[in-house]
């Protein structure tokens, strides 16, 4: 199966670069895997195209401000000149806590060595010296102990707002780019299907006594990777911390064995539960955390997830595959090809879509 089978043309000013002033007026389109019809709507329609006994599932991540600028600090032995050019340091996921340690992406990716000392902060608040590095800009670095870590982040660091939204962070996106029901810290990306999501949405869902629950997935690297390999079966993705208490895991255990639906809020929410019923040896899905890892691409059997609202994704993404896996390639690029045609906004932003 071809990466390039998934592309798709798309005008560049439907990027959506400012979220609209009411999480819910987002527009929605409405497709059908049955008949491949396909409705436009609005996201505030949404509880009324749920089924009552359907249990919807959201993701309760949290993103937290995981670009940092700062500064070099050291001299290059080689041309003996002192190294004190500005770098941009995007955090993707933390492998130590005692010391603090980080796998994160680096710009000018070329010139950071291991061994640099990287410096954050107009009274350099954060020190970091580069332990290891990879390909593609990633580094593995350390910070010298501080009182309080993820204080000073707060502090320092910045909204990590995807590349395709060309422009700084500002302090309104901290409380956009974050879903409103966000609750555990640890994504570098927001999961962007929960942001149409309003205190009065949710409060529509429980009138209409549509039950939910949540997991967790922390969204890491693989966000900001685009696939280099030219077949799909080829491509892996990196691990991403996931948490399924024991009393959400028995919520959707019940739903399942009833025969009920469950809808997952947003591609995060897919991997986690799918993931997790992989893991089962019982049927459902297993408690617990960990790190996954699953890739859905056409051709994947869905073991839990039978509704989806999703946002518009970037072509020959991992997340397209997982739509066009749960819907159908044709079915899902034509409902692009639909959404272009009638200014649907796109990405982190922009407008949704609910499939069932």
């Amino acid at each position: 199966m071809l990466v390039s089978d998934f592309n798709f043309q798309l005008p560049r000013e439907l990027i959506a670069q400012e979220p609209l002033a009411d999480r819910a007026a987002s527009r929605m389109l409405h497709l059908d895997r049955a008949s491949g019809g396909m409705i436009g709507s609005y996201f505030r329609a949404l509880p009324g195209l749920l089924r009552p006994d359907d249990l919807v599932i959201f993701n309760d991540t949290r993103v937290f401000p995981a670009r940092l600028y700062g500064r070099r600090l050291g001299r290059n032995p080689g041309a003996k000149e002192f190294l004190s050019g500005k770098i941009e340091v995007l955090l993707t996921r933390q492998v130590s806590q005692d010391p603090s340690e980080w796998e994160c992406l680096v710009r000018p990716g070329r010139k950071i060595r291991v061994g640099e000392r990287l410096l954050f902060g107009a009274e350099d608040d954060l020190e970091a010296e580069v332990i290891s590095r990879d390909s593609f800009g990633q580094r593995l670095i350390r910070f010298k102990p501080v009182a309080d870590f993820f204080a000073t982040l707060e502090r320092l660091g910045h909204v990590p707002l995807p590349p395709y939204i060309e422009r700084q962070d500002c302090p309104s996106d901290r409380e956009r780019y974050q879903t409103v029901y966000a609750r555990e810290p640890g994504s570098v990306a927001a999961p962007t299907a929960g942001l149409h999501f309003t205190a009065e949405i949710l409060a529509g869902l429980g009138d209409r006594r549509i039950e939910t629950a949540k997991i967790t997935l922390h969204v890491g690297l693989g966000t900001f990777q685009p696939v280099r390999v030219d077949e799909v079966e080829q491509h892996q993705l990196h691990r991403e911390r996931y948490s399924i208490s024991s009393e959400s895991a028995g919520t959707i255990n019940r739903a399942l064995r009833a025969g009920r639906r469950i809808v997952a809020v947003g591609t995060t929410t897919v991997r986690t539960l799918e993931y997790a019923a992989r893991r089962s040896a019982t049927g459902g899905v297993q408690a617990g955390s960990g790190g996954a890892d699953i890739f859905i691409y056409p051709g994947y059997q869905f073991r839990v997830v039978g509704g989806l609202l999703t946002n518009f994704h970037l072509p020959q993404s991992t997340l397209l595959m997982l739509v066009c896996a749960f819907a159908g390639k044709d079915m899902v690029l034509a409902a692009y090809k639909h959404a272009v045609a009638e200014r649907y906004r796109f990405y982190s932003y922009g407008d949704c879509m609910f499939v069932e």
